[in-house]
């Protein structure tokens, strides 16, 4: 009977697109899906607590630092141009959360996107030459030989990389992603009637909602690195890592991007990235994207045309 329940079930949630709503009766208020964003300062803490997580590390700012700062500014920004979505951070000091802390606080927030916000950094360039040979007494099948050997001298160069990045997460991660959704399905209530672990109907529903929300954050992320190109930065574009992944992207049920807003090994970009124009520049770039981002959205679920502003 519950299956039953399901298929019956599954057949109406989708003879409308996802989080639709019945536009017949003009007096009916629009569907609002972008109701609560949470916003992920990335790593955070002390050395000691964070270990392996504690993340990239500058000439005068750490990653946890920048990106605390500019979550806030972006979160301020947000509330002031789209004072109808809620902001939710997962942290608004320096203290560490482990990713699945940090996604299970996002997931109790019931969030219609998730923000992650980081900062790249790549180890210096290594050069070596040989700056000489000197020669050494070896045996060698019992024999003793003489042998030159070079000598080396190394040094390093700043990496000139630089540039943002925004990544999704990767497509070989869309089982994890649905597992989230399975185990987070909140967005319908009527959900909770089908919602069990071995029920095809409940599958297909997250199958598909997965399918979604990896279109939202791809249009999101190219989004974002448009407005950093017509704000004058240097955009490396919207990215995913198939293999490796990002496990917090795909561990949070909605849609969801991760933001490297510069480099810290590159002096220039990590001037802007600490100072408070860089990062309010940026917080803005990022508001610019999901204006256009909740403009398409509402379009789509409202039945509206979906050409951005």
């Amino acid at each position: 009977m519950l299956r039953q329940i399901g298929v019956v079930f599954l057949i109406t949630l989708f003879s409308v697109p996802l989080h639709a709503t019945d536009n017949t009766d003009k007096g009916k208020t629009q569907k609002q899906p972008l109701k609560r964003i949470v916003i992920d300062p990335g790593h955070g803490g002390s050395a000691a607590a964070a270990g392996k997580f504690y993340g990239a590390s500058g000439k005068h700012m750490e990653e946890k630092d920048v990106a605390l700062a500019i979550a806030l500014k972006l979160a301020a920004v947000i509330n002031e141009e789209m004072p109808d979505v809620e902001v939710v951070m997962t942290r608004t000091t320096d203290i560490f959360d482990s990713p699945i802390v940090k996604a299970n606080k996002s997931n109790k927030a019931k969030g219609d996107l998730f923000i992650s916000i980081h900062c790249n950094d790549v180890n210096a360039i290594r050069h070596t030459e040989i700056t000489g040979y000197t020669t050494k007494t070896i045996k060698r099948k019992g024999k003793k030989i003489k042998k030159k050997v070079p000598e080396y001298r190394t040094w390093f160069t700043p990496n000139p990389a630089l540039g943002t990045e925004t990544y999704i997460w990767g497509v070989g991660k869309t089982k994890d992603k649905e597992e989230a959704l399975m185990e987070n399905s909140y967005s319908d209530t009527a959900l909770l009637v089908i919602n069990t672990s071995d029920n095809p109907a409940m599958r297909m529903i997250n199958s598909l909602r997965t399918s979604e929300y990896a279109q939202r954050s791809r249009k999101l992320a190219e989004t974002i690195e448009e407005e950093f190109v017509k704000a004058g930065r240097v955009s490396r574009g919207a990215k995913q890592r198939d293999e490796k992944g990002i496990w917090v992207l795909q561990a949070v049920a909605m849609p969801a991007v991760l933001v490297e807003v510069g480099f810290l090994s590159n002096a220039e970009e990590e001037a802007f990235i600490t100072s408070e124009d860089g990062q309010q520049r940026t917080a803005e770039s990022i508001v610019k994207a999901l204006k256009r981002y909740r403009y398409s959205l509402e379009a789509q679920v409202n039945g509206k045309s979906a050409d951005s502003k």
